[in-house]
């Protein structure tokens, strides 16, 4: 299974800056994910030609599940997270993650269903400051939504704003998590088109076996948006060996 996580930036070129969502979904459909995970989705704004960019996706891709998390109000419009999956889902709940005075965030919590049975995924955009990110993880990873959930392999992707990669020894090495995209070296993904921080992560806890995990290097994707995607290739039953 196939597994996407791309901070879109509402559809603008990371170095053009020019808005074209064709190209977002070029980049995205050429990876030919089976799970999408989206941040930074328009929803009836002026800079975005008031696209309804979820149901652009939804009727472009024609998966079988989608959720959209609308988190930030801009004038008539705003943006927020957007999940897409080929699988369906058996449960979806939305956590707000706004804990301050600050821009308000938030995190997907879906169960879905796939053909090797229940993933437990996460999907999320934190916060800017370093002792709010902490914040916000801390808050999920004892939410109710969580701990009712334990049982489940797990998957948490996002853009996790974490620049000094203080998450991975902090509150997800507490609550029992691997980290999928390391070493950070490896996993840089912001800005596209020279890329230095390794802001785009993933974690897993249970039954996950990673079969890759990379971040999507591509002319398509360095022009697509001011973050690369990264693209994890997982089972949730013990690969059998050749």
């Amino acid at each position: 299974m196939r597994l996407l996580s791309y901070n879109i930036q509402k559809g603008f070129g990371g170095r053009d800056r020019r808005y074209n969502f064709e190209r977002t979904i070029a980049a995205i459909e050429h990876e030919n994910p089976d799970i999408v995970c989206l941040q930074e989705v328009d929803h009836n704004e002026r800079r975005s030609h008031f696209h309804d960019q979820p149901k652009i996706l939804e009727e472009y891709f024609k998966y079988e599940a989608s959720d959209y998390q609308f988190n930030h109000k801009v004038h008539a419009g705003g943006y927020g997270n957007f999940l897409l999956s080929r699988y369906p889902f058996h449960s979806v709940s939305q956590v707000c993650l706004k804990l301050t005075h600050r821009k308000k965030r938030g995190a997907q919590v879906v169960i879905v269903d796939t053909p090797e049975g229940r993933l437990l995924l996460v999907a999320w955009h934190l916060g800017l400051r370093e002792k709010q990110r902490h914040q916000q993880v801390n808050y999920l990873l004892d939410h109710v939504d969580m701990q009712s959930k334990l049982d489940l392999p797990t998957i948490i992707i996002g853009d996790f704003n974490d620049w000094r990669n203080t998450l991975a020894p902090g509150p997800f090495s507490r609550h029992g998590f691997e980290q999928i995209t390391r070493p950070p070296s490896r996993f840089r993904t912001f800005p596209s088109y020279l890329p230095i921080g390794s802001l785009d992560k993933a974690f897993c806890r249970g039954q996950v076996f990673i079969r890759d995990a990379r971040v999507v290097r591509t002319p398509l994707t360095r022009e697509a948006s001011d973050h690369l995607p990264i693209l994890i290739d997982f089972h949730l039953e013990q690969p059998i060996d050749p």
